[in-house]
């Protein structure tokens, strides 16, 4: 039997003690070889043309040429899949979410200290794994609040609907993964103003989800925030679970309340969409509004299939838009996906679903 060809990662940081904790972290994996590593995109630009790697693990700050720079011009000439690994600071992530932007698969706070080497090898592996198998795809988000999407064939502008339209038991939870970030940038500002509470869970590191929420906020013509514990979750906005606290939901009175917990990783993720999920299944049942966005593993499917027993409306994202079919994939296979759907439709059959049950 041929062994499977490992994914050759190529490590870019200027500390050595990084680069050394990098390279320990992912070569622990045996679907993974650590080809080498750059002290600075220089240094990189010629690896990468001697070592081909196939993903690229890429800090942000560094000399000669800051990491995202780099990234812009990798992404132009030579586009390879990229992971950035970086300190996530309130200016660090805004300069990570910049990085998304520009064309990075996924986000990850530089190694601290604060997980033990086997924790930070799991999630280190499983970002570049998810790296390894993404697809870029080409979407146009919108870019300031107050305008409307951006020209697509697929994808109308939509009216607000006014208070009091939907049942307070009504709830749209989105979970998400690998090319999540991107996928909700597009999405959620193609919804409009006055739906049912928005209940996100984007496997993210902590901080980089405050940053998110904030630049979704920015592009959504309903406000969206970082959740809080214990918050009354309110019709026409979004709130995003923060990065290392699961996020599920408790009753209160008609509707929700957030419970943000630091239990146990689920799928080697905190948060995890199976808790959101699950807990969503126990409360909101049918009232429930369920997304599955592209993201690599199999959060999200069990309780995609649980909250469908219970008569939610479940969509999971097609093939075709994903950066990476693994979640969608996974619920698709338990069958417990009632549409699928590539992301340019997605709006749009979310709101049909939501208006159809209100007749």
């Amino acid at each position: 039997m041929i062994p499977a060809k490992k994914i050759r990662v190529l490590v870019v940081d200027d500390s050595a003690l990084a680069r050394r904790a990098i390279t320990d972290a992912l070569n622990r994996d045996p679907e993974i070889e650590v080809v080498g590593g750059a002290i600075d995109p220089y240094q990189a630009r010629e690896k990468i043309m001697e070592l081909e790697p196939d993903v690229i693990t890429l800090d942000l700050e560094m000399p000669r040429m800051d990491g995202l720079t780099f990234l812009k011009i990798l992404q132009e000439h030579h586009p390879i899949p990229v992971v950035v690994v970086s300190s996530l600071t309130q200016a660090g992530s805004a300069k990570a979410m910049e990085a998304i932007k520009a064309g990075a698969i996924d986000v990850l706070g530089k190694p601290d200290g604060s997980r033990s080497i086997g924790e930070m090898a799991n999630i280190l592996a499983y970002h570049v794994k998810g790296a390894a198998r993404s697809r870029r795809k080409a979407l146009t988000p919108r870019t300031e609040k107050d305008t409307k999407p951006a020209a697509s064939p697929t994808v109308e502008p939509h009216k607000a609907f006014p208070p009091g339209k939907f049942s307070p038991r009504k709830i749209i939870v989105i979970g998400s993964s690998t090319g999540g970030v991107e996928a909700l940038r597009y999405l959620l500002p193609r919804l409009p103003a006055g739906l049912p509470p928005i209940v996100v869970v984007q496997h993210i590191p902590a901080n980089f989800s405050r940053i998110m929420a904030q630049h979704l906020d920015e592009l959504c013509p309903f406000p969206v925030h970082e959740a809080k514990d214990g918050e009354e979750l309110r019709s026409g906005s979004c709130v995003v679970a923060p990065g290392d606290y699961h996020l599920s939901l408790v009753s209160h009175g008609m509707g929700y309340k957030v419970r943000l917990v630091q239990s146990p990783p689920v799928h080697h993720c905190r948060p995890a969409v199976d808790v959101l999920f699950r807990s969503a299944a126990q409360l909101a049942g049918s009232h429930a509004t369920v997304v599955l966005l592209t993201g690599m593993g199999v959060d999200g499917a069990a309780g995609m299939k649980a909250l469908q027993a219970t008569g939610a409306d479940t969509f999971a994202e097609a093939e075709e838009s994903c950066i990476v079919f693994g979640m969608p994939q996974a619920a698709i296979k338990l069958g417990a996906a009632n549409h699928i759907v590539p992301l340019p439709k997605m709006a749009q059959a979310i709101l049909e679903s939501l208006t159809e049950k209100i007749r």
